[in-house]
């Protein structure tokens, strides 16, 4: 069979599991958790990223770099981990990349300069490619089969919940006890869920080894083109503002530390309800929901330089944009397997390297515009980012459209 065709069975052990044993639940949620931790760690930064940058002296696009460095380092460790450990127990390299976690925060809580942190965001590159790689397909492996939908979805909740708690909790603990200590505390946590996996997680021998010829093959089908497309406008359009929203609310809304922190709150939970209605409708409009979400959140970029001088018109539209991008990732995962049903697995490593790929770039290219011009300019640049992606959305639908209607019109005239 060709590479095209062939299901594969990942390093997550997608073929053939072993039966599920007891304690699947603790499983879950120490996988869940590992993934939080992940998650919180990455985007942490966004929240201190201006007393950082102060302590090491450095600009805020140069401060950026520890959100660039993570996500390009994520998107080559996704496939290449993947294929290199094949045969590996999972339970093994997951608390190995929760060390190496662990190892980043003190790392980054006890850097003497600015280079240090930079090598403390490398590992996490590397284990947010690794770890999810791994962990985002072993819910089968867990639990009975009757609760696998459950158990995946209790996975990916870490996602939102990053946002919703752990990242606000962390801008709140470095408010209060400087951003080392936000670190510090990534850092135990980091070790508890590592205890946790250790304790929770059964042997999991490999099942199989992921081709990189199916990869390969997907790159070459339209409708992972178009999606890698759309969720390269979206996300770097995100990142390019998000990753310089506290230099934003500091200079032009005039939002203090407290008040930073209930704004960034109010995104997280506007972020959590997005990513549950995202999911309900990317289930039956996958196109529509991705270029609605790709709008809003347009919208709610551009006009963040006009509206968000207050604290008021600030939380509006933080709150929308939060609802606009917590529907992106479930959208865009979504049009990955849809456009690969043959390679489930497959499609989820390809979107994880997408993913993380263009939150280098969108952090990078935010970068480079705050320290040319403002934050302002930073909303605006992602805001016609945004736009872009939902012309292009428009545009996959169009063609989908006429697609169907020339297949229909062939049946017809076959039949008549």
């Amino acid at each position: 069979m060709s590479a095209g065709t062939t299901a594969t069975s990942t390093a997550t052990g997608g073929g053939a599991p072993t039966a599920p044993p007891r304690g699947g639940r603790f499983a879950v949620l120490s996988v869940m958790m590992g993934i939080f931790a992940i998650v919180t760690t990455e985007i942490l930064p966004i929240g201190l990223l201006t007393s950082i940058g102060a302590d090491f002296t450095v600009s805020d696009g140069t401060a950026g770099l520890m959100m660039t460095m993570p996500g390009f380092l994520a998107a080559v460790c996704a496939p290449t981990i993947t294929v290199a450990t094949a045969r590996v127990d999972r339970r093994l390299m997951l608390c190995a990349f929760m060390l190496l976690l662990t190892a980043a925060n003190v790392i980054t809580a006890a850097a003497p300069a600015f280079w240090a942190v930079l090598v403390a965001r490398v590992l996490v590159g590397v284990t947010i490619g690794g770890f999810w790689s791994i962990g985002a397909g072993l819910a089968e492996r867990l639990v009975p089969r009757r609760s696998v939908a459950r158990a995946t979805a209790v996975i990916f909740s870490a996602v939102p919940l990053g946002s919703v708690l752990g990242v606000p909790a962390g801008t709140l603990i470095g408010d209060l006890a400087g951003w080392r200590v936000a670190f510090a505390t990534m850092a135990l946590l980091s070790a508890g869920v590592l205890a946790a996996l250790l304790v929770a997680l059964p042997p999991l021998p490999s099942a199989g080894a992921t081709r990189l010829g199916v990869l390969r093959a997907m790159l070459g089908t339209t409708g992972v083109r178009m999606g890698l497309l759309v969720t390269f406008l979206v996300v770097l359009a995100h990142f390019a503002a998000y990753t310089y929203v506290t230099p934003f609310l500091t200079e032009v809304t005039g939002a203090g530390p407290g008040a930073i922190t209930l704004l960034l709150l109010a995104y997280g939970v506007a972020g959590f309800a997005g990513n549950l209605l995202g999911g309900a409708a990317a289930a039956r409009w996958t196109r529509a929901a991705f270029g609605v979400s790709a709008a809003a959140l347009a919208a709610a970029t551009v006009l963040l330089p006009v509206l968000g001088a207050g604290p008021a018109g600030a939380a509006v539209l933080l709150m929308a944009w939060g609802l606009a991008y917590g529907a992106v990732p479930v959208c865009s995962q979504t049009w990955f397997a849809a456009s690969a049903p043959h390679a489930p697995e497959a499609a989820s490593i390809l979107f994880t390297a997408s993913f993380q790929a263009t939150i280098g770039v969108g952090a990078l290219a935010g970068g480079a515009v705050v320290d040319h011009a403002s934050p302002s300019a930073a909303m605006l640049f992602g805001g016609c980012a945004a736009g872009l992606a939902a012309v292009a959305v428009a545009v996959a639908a169009h063609r989908a459209g006429r697609r169907g209607r020339a297949a229909a019109d062939l049946g017809g005239a076959g039949a008549s």
